[in-house]
Parts: C-alpha cells; sequence; structure tokens
C-alpha cells in the first residue's frame, strides 16, 4: 500500500502573547504531521491552546517561532498578501455559527462571497449555480437561497460555514469546535455530513473539541494538549485502549458511560486549578494536579515528547 502524502508539517510551533504580567504561553513547541485525507483531533479543556494552535496554523495569528509547512512548502513566514492565494487551499469552520456569519448578508451572498472574493468564477450565472451546488453538497435545501442566517437553527447555520469552506476547494480544514454550540442531534448530523465530505472530496482535517467522545468517532489520530503543549499524540484507538499521561488518563475517565452502582469504574478527578500559562517555569506543566507525581517529576524538567510504542508519542518522566 503507498505511503499517503503528508499535507501539513508543524515543527516547534510556538505563540506567545505579551502581558503586563509577562508571556503567556498559548502555544508552546507543539509537532505534528497531518497526511492527506486524515483527521487529527487536538482535545483539552478550555484554555490549553487548541483554537490559538488551529488559527496559527492557518495563519489567522503570526506565530513567535517554529514552522508551519503546508504541502511541502514552508508558509511560516509569508505575509498577508503572500498568505492570500493559500486561502483557497486552506480554511476553517469556527465553533459558533451565528457570530462568523455577517447577519445583513443572504445564504447566496454568505456562501457566494468567497468564490467572489478569490475570483474563481466570473459570471453571474456560474456563481449562483455553483452556490445551489454547494448548498445540495451540505445538505441546505435550495427554498433557503434568500433567507438570513437568523431565520436558521444552528445547524443549518453551520452547514452554511461548512459550504463557505468548501467553495474555494480547499485541501485543508480546520474545524474549531464545530459542534459544541450545537444539540446533539444535530451534532450527529453535521459530523457525519463532515465524514461524508472527507470520503468524497478528500480533504484532510485539523478537528479541535473538548469532547471525547466526538474526537474517538471522528479522528483518525488524537493529539492531547495542556497548557500550550502537546502531552500526548497516538492513534485514536490507540490512545483509548492505552492513555498513558495521567492528564488523558483522566480526560477519558470522564467520559460518561452507562453504568451505575458497583460496577461502575472509579473515575480518575483532575483536582486544583490550572496553572496560569503566564512565565511559566522549566517543569511538568500539570506537575501540582497530578496524583502520580513522584520525586523525579518535581526535580526534573519539563518533559519532552517521547515515542514509548509505534506513534505513540507522550510527554511524561513516568512514561515507560
Amino acid at each position: 500500500m503507498a505511503e499517503r502524502k503528508i499535507i501539513l508539517e508543524v515543527q516547534n510551533l510556538t505563540k506567545y502573547f505579551d502581558t503586563p504580567r509577562g508571556k503567556l504561553h498559548a502555544v508552546d513547541g507543539v509537532n505534528f504531521t497531518i497526511e492527506e485525507g486524515k483527521t487529527l483531533g487536538i482535545v483539552g479543556e478550555s484554555g490549553c491552546g487548541k483554537s490559538t494552535t488551529g488559527r496559527t496554523i492557518l495563519k489567522l495569528l503570526e506565530p513567535t517561532a517554529g514552522k508551519i509547512i503546508f504541502n511541502g512548502t514552508d508558509i511560516t513566514n509569508y505575509s498577508r498578501s503572500r498568505m492570500r492565494p493559500m486561502r483557497t487551499e486552506m480554511q476553517m469552520i469556527f465553533q459558533d455559527p451565528f457570530s462568523s456569519l455577517d447577519p445583513r448578508q443572504s445564504i447566496m451572498q454568505l456562501i457566494s462571497e468567497p468564490i467572489k472574493e478569490h475570483k474563481l468564477l466570473k459570471s453571474r450565472t456560474d456563481i449562483e449555480k455553483r452556490t445551489l451546488e454547494l448548498m445540495d453538497i451540505v445538505g441546505l435545501a435550495r427554498r433557503f437561497v434568500n433567507t438570513f442566517p437568523h431565520e436558521l437553527d444552528g445547524g443549518r447555520r453551520q452547514r452554511i460555514g461548512i459550504a463557505r469552506a468548501l467553495a474555494v476547494n480547499p485541501k485543508l480544514i480546520v474545524c474549531d469546535e464545530p459542534v459544541s454550540a450545537l444539540d446533539v442531534s444535530i451534532q450527529a448530523q453535521i459530523l457525519n455530513l463532515l465524514k461524508q465530505l472527507q470520503r468524497e472530496m478528500g480533504l484532510t482535517y485539523v478537528f479541535i473539541t473538548h469532547d471525547l467522545s466526538v474526537v474517538k468517532y471522528f479522528s483518525d489520530d488524537i493529539a492531547v494538549m495542556y497548557l500550550g503543549q502537546m502531552v500526548e499524540k497516538a492513534p485514536s484507538a490507540e490512545i483509548f485502549a492505552h492513555p498513558t499521561h495521567p492528564y488523558t488518563q483522566a480526560l477519558l475517565s470522564a467520559i460518561p458511560i452507562p453504568v451505575v452502582g458497583k460496577d461502575r469504574p472509579p473515575r480518575k478527578l483532575i483536582r486544583g486549578e490550572i496553572t496560569s500559562p503566564v512565565n511559566l517555569p522549566d517543569q511538568c506543566r500539570f506537575l501540582k494536579r497530578c496524583d502520580a507525581c513522584q520525586e523525579c517529576c518535581q526535580t526534573g524538567k519539563n518533559p519532552q515528547l517521547v515515542e514509548i510504542s509505534p506513534q505513540h508519542f507522550v510527554a511524561c518522566h513516568l512514561a515507560k
């Protein structure tokens, strides 16, 4: 079987923000690759750097350090004008479909806007035809073509966001918690749609979420982030079968299971508050909340990702 082409490679990606108290470590030394047609799920609690990672990959935020290599080209230092043609290959689906859509524009205007901006089609007839095709692809009835976003439910609004992303025929889509603002039944519809589009169009996804149940269903590989760093990365089945980092174990134990009484396995709780991401010391970032902490964790430096088994990487002093 031929090896898949690597479409995105991220090397030591770092994003700091200057604050009155010092440097805020939003993303700190993140490394990963994604093969064409695959999905990398990025999970972690709020504030761990998931969304900042996604936005930095797309150059919506400028990286502080590191490299972003897309389709074999280093785009790290691309200017805004140089990135503009790249936008047809890299797109984003946002978390809140309502706030990401212009309420003054109709569905026709919203979906056709990227086509016009990038001058992909010229005639009005061709643009309208393509817009209707995109509505069909994402399952939006054509009767909504002159409707405005506030007249639709969350699921239909998110379908507009997906259609806008597909309008420029991208290769990579960063999905920033695309279903977290939706009802459970609508979540399933959107996830199934994204899966179907990936099969039919060969799309590559970076799927950002805090919902491990969703990421298990949706992703080929999973990266777990904590305080700006990747603490564990492995194929989806491997990380659910053999979670190694204490933080990953705690996240997995929080997934609701239909078992009650004495047969219910004990929960692994994460105690305390997340450490401030400003001016972080060179030590394990999960140290103050880790029940497995030992002397080597307290005296050692901040652990880096090491491969403990094929394609399974963990950043923990206790990992073997």
